[in-house]
């Protein structure tokens, strides 16, 4: 099991494309940007915060904000200044080493920030999870939004159950813990293909933001009731769909995504948050 960097640093292009790639994807990404053009200041400066590839970067800086990102892969970091190039968005778009628990930034230095498709997932320790959570709202302006996803728990037991792998047999230890870690891979004897990784309960991810101060104004499930469709089989059928099938399955995620019993079960929770006071 390789750790977070390294894992990121070898699959720069497959996390580029995670998000187009297919419905489970193209699911998360159209829920994310839905709440950013709901929430986002009309201008200004944003930082993004584990931006990865630059996929939410280059999007932001299209509509014309001033992006900084920082991600702690330098795989990521490369492709996201190749991307930002092919578009022209350089004078838009800065990218830099950086690591969500110790943001290189002054107090208030940017009007939104953004910490998507999980990193505070891949921090393990629960008080450096807090540390980076506190990070998130320092950085931000008084009553600036920061929007925060992370990788849901029950939608990864769900996927066990549906697979039927051999983590069917520790299930119960990820339920109650939520720590896919090297110890609870060594214990299954598995050669696992993906990374360490804390998997969020929904009233546990809220209580964390809650702590380091900011102000939760929504829980949205982006994939909600659909997040089960990114098991293998189920996938490869979701993307034979037809566009009317598609339409219908959109529908229904739209319509619960703030049920706060589906953003549980989501795949990623997206929270959109308020720093203040």
């Amino acid at each position: 099991m390789d750790d977070p960097e390294t894992y990121y640093d070898d699959h720069d292009q497959a996390e580029w494309d995670r998000l187009t790639s297919s419905l489970h994807g193209r699911l998360e990404w159209e829920g994310t940007v839905e709440r950013l053009d709901d929430e986002l200041p009309e201008s200004g400066r944003v930082l993004d915060a584990g931006g990865g590839a630059g996929r939410y970067a280059v999007w932001l800086a299209e509509r014309g904000y001033d992006v900084t990102l920082v991600d702690p892969s330098e795989g990521q970091r490369d492709l996201a200044r190749e991307k930002v190039a092919e578009r022209g968005l350089d004078e838009r778009v800065s990218v830099a080493p950086g690591d969500v628990r110790e943001l290189d930034f002054d107090p208030g230095a940017f009007d939104a920030t953004l910490c998507l498709g999980g990193p505070l997932s891949h921090v393990l320790d629960a008080d450096e999870r807090t540390t980076a959570a506190r990070e998130l709202k320092r950085v931000t302006a008084d009553g600036g939004p920061v929007f925060v996803s992370v990788m849901g728990r029950l939608n990864w037991l769900v996927l066990y159950l549906v697979s039927g792998t051999e983590h069917l047999t520790r299930a119960d230890e990820l339920a109650e813990t939520g720590d896919y870690d090297r110890a609870f891979v060594d214990r299954l004897d598995y050669e696992s293909m993906f990374t360490e990784t804390h998997f969020f309960r929904a009233d546990e991810f809220e209580g964390l933001l809650a702590e380091a101060g900011l102000d939760v104004q929504r829980l949205v499930g982006l994939e909600g009731l659909a997040s089960v469709l990114s098991a293998g089989p189920l996938r490869d059928r979701a993307d034979e769909l037809s566009e009317d099938r598609l339409a219908g399955i959109r529908r229904l995620v739209d319509e619960l995504r703030d049920d706060r019993t589906v953003a549980d079960m989501s795949a990623h929770m997206l929270a959109v948050c308020r720093a203040s006071g």
